[in-house]
């Protein structure tokens, strides 16, 4: 079974079907990760585990592509990167930062 050639062709019908750029669907699905990640483990943005999964789900997307094109295409990995992980990153540390007072909490 070809696993990273099924993924390629599943990211391309993702990227066909929505008619979005690579750039934007980086940065969408970054965000899903990142808000799955902290519902799923119940922990605040400021604690940087949901950050975590979105470096993980990152991670294995770039692998997953170099493992079907064969070599690293650093032009393209690059700015993926930096597309999935920066408002996320940017989210995280404004709330470790800045977090919200516990009166304000929901319960």
């Amino acid at each position: 079974m070809d696993f990273p050639g099924l993924y390629a062709r599943f990211i391309t019908w993702i990227g066909d079907g929505t008619g979005l750029s690579d750039t934007i669907l980086h940065i969408h699905a970054g965000m899903a990760v990142l808000i799955a990640a902290r519902v799923l483990t119940a922990r605040g943005l400021g604690t940087f585990i949901p950050f975590w999964f979105v470096v993980a789900a990152e991670a294995a997307n770039e692998v997953l592509d170099r493992m079907h094109y064969g070599s690293w295409r650093w032009w393209d990995t690059g700015p993926d990167i930096a597309n999935t992980l920066f408002w996320p990153l940017v989210l995280s540390i404004g709330v470790r930062l800045r977090p919200m007072p516990a009166r304000d909490r929901r319960r």
